[in-house]
């Protein structure tokens, strides 16, 4: 769909944003009274991170918070999708809170006011504090009521300035990632444990939209969940129990709870003894309902029942994570969401879309990232085609505002529409930050 067309399909009160995340762009990591995250910890590990990078100076946002807030503005966005850093506002995860961490927020959300910029929070984008995870982690169902004492204590001082809470952002890569394979914090590589993980964080998240709701949140509550358009590599039988079980796996593992109060039967007989203990009551819990939902989106993925699919191999276009471009899987997928949860679905957003491309930046910084305006161009229409078949539409978020910390890639990866020089912090709108803001006046909502 061409842009000049495309800028019709969306409502005058849609949401358009840029989001980022905490640790991927705050830095000042030991300073006014932050103490260490399990990512602090983990890029201590040699070997772990790509460049054996860290957080420790990011884009040093938590110093150029006014800059960051002007450069938002300037893209004619209307919201802004940050994280709140738990070891930042609460060091110890439990107990007394830090004044100086929670004044950068409020800096933050206040900023964000006077530029006329709603405020989507999220609570948790998986740097829990070290001592919780001293203490057990999200292994320990006690860190489930650390969270909801935390997801208070931030409302109570900030809530009334929040447009929007997501308690959790992807809990599968928290799970998986973390838990499973290991590649990420805090490099645990334990199926069973993953399992426990996985509804720790879920049932968190029940207690603690219950919590917040009992305490008067204006604000509205929903959850980030990271979906992948689950697909088989063939017609045959093998294959599309494949596909079904790997959807069972990643998206219905969280949307299910969520949406019916229920696990996959199919993965939960995969898991067997891995399977999560699960007390009387939790899944009425999780299954609380919502205000919205944000959907991470960023490429397909393919089941095979032999063998792994190889996107590169197939000569199909991917990003630099090697992520297959796929827009029209985004339509998929929400259009299965519709289909799977009708009326229960409520607010979708896509909270986070976007593309890692090797950009190069010329003399001036200056980077024309064609490959990143297609990328975001053609998922804003895969949005617009989903909202058209019925699908509940109420938002997009361009991942990223600005180049960051792509955890174990460390810098190598750059997502922003925003250039970032490392060695001087220089922030560079990229083409691809021109082409959101000028859709944007075109959209004039």
């Amino acid at each position: 769909m061409p842009t000049q067309a495309l800028h019709h399909q969306f409502p005058p009160d849609f949401t358009w944003g840029v989001a980022t995340s905490s640790f991927q762009i705050e830095g000042a990591a030991r300073e006014d009274g932050k103490a260490d995250s399990i990512w602090d910890v983990f890029c201590r590990q040699p070997g772990v991170i790509a460049d054996a990078s860290n957080g420790d100076v990011a884009c040093d946002h938590y110093h150029r918070l006014e800059e960051d807030l002007d450069l938002i503005a300037s893209l004619g966005v209307n919201a802004y999708r940050f994280s709140i850093a738990w070891a930042r506002v609460q060091p110890q995860g439990r107990g007394a809170w830090n004044e100086p961490g929670l004044d950068f927020y409020r800096r933050l959300v206040d900023g964000l006011a006077r530029r006329n910029i709603r405020a989507f929070a999220t609570l948790y984008h998986w740097d829990l504090p070290q001592a919780l995870q001293e203490q057990g982690g999200w292994a320990a169902r006690d860190t489930a009521h650390r969270f909801v004492d935390y997801a208070r204590g931030i409302q109570a001082r900030l809530g009334d300035r929040l447009h929007a809470i997501a308690t959790h952002n992807e809990p599968w890569v928290v799970a998986t990632l973390g838990h499973e394979k290991g590649i990420f914090a805090p490099g645990i590589k334990d199926r069973a444990v993953a399992a426990q993980v996985s509804h720790h964080l879920l049932l968190s998240h029940g207690l603690a939209v219950q919590a917040l709701r009992a305490d008067g949140a204006t604000a509205r509550l929903g959850i980030v969940l990271n979906f992948a358009a689950t697909q088989a590599a063939s017609d045959s039988p093998a294959d599309l129990a494949a596909a079904r079980l790997a959807d069972a796996h990643s998206r219905r593992w969280y949307s299910d709870p969520v949406f019916k109060g229920s696990y996959p039967a199919e993965a939960l007989a995969d898991l067997g003894a891995d399977a999560p203990r699960v007390e009387p009551g939790d899944l009425d819990i999780i299954r609380t309902p919502i205000d919205y939902l944000g959907v991470n989106y960023y490429t397909r993925y393919i089941a095979s029942a032999t063998r792994p699919y190889d996107a590169a191999a197939a000569g199909l276009p991917l990003t630099d994570m090697g992520w297959e471009i796929h827009p029209t899987g985004l339509t998929d997928l929400l259009c299965q969401m519709k289909a799977d949860y009708g009326d229960a679905l409520p607010p979708v957003h896509i909270t986070e879309n976007g593309g890692a491309f090797p950009d190069h930046a010329d003399a001036s910084h200056r980077v024309d990232d064609q490959d990143r305006i297609a990328y975001v161009r053609d998922h804003i229409a895969a949005v617009a085609e989903a909202a058209r078949r019925g699908v509940p539409m109420a938002g997009y978020f361009v991942w990223s505002l600005m180049d960051n910390f792509e955890w174990a890639s460390g810098y190598a990866k750059r997502f922003g529409i925003v250039h970032v020089d490392y060695a001087t912090l220089r922030r560079t709108p990229k083409a691809s930050a021109h082409w959101y803001r000028d859709f944007l006046r075109q959209w004039g909502g």
